[in-house]
């Protein structure tokens, strides 16, 4: 199989479009049903009105995919930067003002990212322990469910100044009122179309599968609502209260809406500015890494490169008055089951969205808000499944103290401060299971050849805070040879190097046939009984 898959690659490029035109043509209208309801359901969640969500898609399709150094990913608004984005928009005074300012915060972070790739930050997608980040996406799943709830019911509650709660606590100590208190109509609305977000996907039936969970939501959750009558409960201004409004057209919305106003309010300017650049970097790297491993044909990103595509994207995404874009998890992955084989298949998702925008923008006014909310709460499901909880605790009972403070803290004070939490506790385990200060940082990694043979000893220990060291000798090595990773001078080697080790083995192997052996471990204790554990030397003389 792999003899075939070296033999054939796909042309980029031109070639590329007439070569595979069909398959991504395909792959990318696919991508299109499944984004259209979620990116205008996550601008509606981040306090962005929804059609700039179809913006952000379709800057994400059409611009970026000429730039990105990944193939594969689809870019677009992103559920993980929810809080981010509802969170800055209020705190820069809510309404048009806290978008504008917000967008002042996003062009700014744009910017950055674009720097970040040409500073080669691509790697620092390594620095960050697995453990932390799954507890910063499980907290931002659990935020979503919290915030979507109360949609899903026809309520939005307020604090007692009379403003919409926007603070993860306070929105999930409002459940249970909203439980008691929900607007009927909605609710069944909301209801049916959770059961379809579930329930779908369950399906045996290989066909409707095919068919994404969103697009059945919409085609039973329209008829259903206005069956029930749920059109004709308005706001103030006669506008139907539970359904999507855009009130604009293309060409209304192809304006600079960008203020850098909120340059008066330093402190949370800059840290917006932090938070849309790190965890939309770090979220986008993440997911170019693991798209890498679901290309069937083994072909590797350049991460740097697609850092800076990102970034231009963010830029005019800013301009325009979108919101921030990443490389999106779940349509990606839609687009490898789909068959995309190339740039194209996001080219074409960008596209598909500029011609609703064209010729169905009316449409969107018949879309219900319960059923963007259910759709919303099944990502937030997803990021905060149960099984991540088992899973990292499978891991290692280190490794859940870690993911359950990052979430917590997160809850608490917000993504930053939690990320930074579970790095810190992380860092405190190393110590105290025997780590040297000194090696907490540098690594001393030593590299010897001989024939097609190549010998990488690491001494002291091997951590996440220091394994860019280790790593950029490991990316050094010329394809094709033989390579052998010592560790039995290390007095603790973290799950998060141990994931990345086998990560590295899977890559080098598959091209050129190259070889890795990871070896050294037979005096070091695994931390639990997970294949890719921590090991802690027993070794005394150590």
């Amino acid at each position: 199989m792999n003899s075939k898959i070296k033999k054939y690659i796909p042309a980029d490029g031109l070639a590329g479009l007439k070569e595979n035109f069909s398959a991504d043509a395909l792959s990318g209208f696919l991508v299109f049903l499944l984004a259209l309801p979620l990116s205008m359901g996550i601008a509606q969640a981040s306090d962005f009105e929804p059609i700039y969500g179809l913006i952000t898609a379709l800057i994400g399709g059409i611009i970026v995919s000429f730039f990105a150094g990944s193939l594969l990913t689809i870019k677009g608004p992103a559920a993980g930067l929810i809080v981010i984005v509802a969170g800055s928009v209020a705190e820069f005074g809510g309404g048009e003002q806290g978008w504008k300012y917000a967008l002042g915060a996003v062009v700014v972070a744009g910017i950055l990212q674009v720097l970040f790739g040409l500073l080669k930050f691509g790697k620092l997608s390594d620095f960050f322990p697995l453990s932390a980040v799954h507890g910063m996406l499980a907290a931002i799943g659990i935020i979503i469910i919290s915030k979507q709830i109360h949609g899903l019911l026809g309520q939005n509650p307020l604090t007692p100044e009379g403003k919409p709660m926007v603070e993860p606590l306070e929105l999930i100590s409002a459940i249970p009122n909203t439980l008691s208190h929900p607007n009927v109509t909605a609710m069944l609305v909301g209801l049916v179309s959770l059961l379809i977000v579930f329930g779908w996907p369950m399906l045996k039936n290989n066909f409707a599968k095919k068919i994404p969970a969103p697009v059945i939501v919409l085609l039973v959750s329209i008829p259903l609502s206005f069956a029930l009558g749920l059109q004709n409960i308005v706001d103030d201004k006669g506008i139907p209260k539970y359904f999507v409004h855009f009130g604009k057209g293309l060409i209304d919305i192809l304006a600079v809406n960008v203020s850098f106003g909120g340059l008066s309010q330093t402190g949370t300017f800059i840290k917006y500015v932090i938070m849309f650049a790190l965890v939309g970097s770090l979220e986008a790297l993440l997911t170019v890494k693991a798209i890498d491993m679901l290309d069937p044909f083994k072909r590797k990103s350049n991460y740097n490169k697609d850092l800076i595509a990102v970034g231009i994207g963010n830029i005019f995404a800013g301009i325009l008055g979108g919101l921030p874009m990443i490389s999106e998890v779940a349509r990606s992955s839609a687009n490898v089951n789909n068959g995309g084989k190339t740039r194209w298949a996001n080219f074409f998702h960008g596209l598909f969205i500029l011609l609703f925008l064209v010729l169905a923008v009316s449409f969107s006014d018949l879309i219900p808000k319960p059923a963007l909310a259910a759709m919303l709460i099944g990502v937030g499901f997803k990021l905060a499944h149960p099984k991540e909880f088992a899973h990292t605790f499978h891991i290692g009972k280190e490794q859940l103290a870690i993911f359950l403070v990052t979430i917590a803290l997160t809850l608490f004070e917000d993504l930053l401060v939690g990320i930074a939490a579970g790095m810190l506790l992380k860092i405190i385990i190393h110590v105290v299971n025997g780590t040297p200060v000194s090696s907490l940082f540098k690594a001393p990694t030593l590299v010897s050849f001989e024939g097609n043979n190549y010998l990488i000893e690491i001494d002291k220990a091997a951590v996440f805070t220091n394994y860019l060291g280790i790593k950029s000798k490991l990316d050094a090595i010329p394809t094709g040879f033989n390579v052998t990773i010592d560790l039995k001078k290390t007095k603790l080697v973290d799950h998060s190097v141990m994931e990345s080790l086998h990560l590295f083995k899977h890559d080098y192997e598959s091209i050129d046939n190259g070889t890795v052996t990871i070896k050294g471990l037979e005096k070091h204790q695994p931390l639990s009984s997970h294949e890719l554990a921590g090991r802690k030397n027993k070794s005394s003389n150590l």
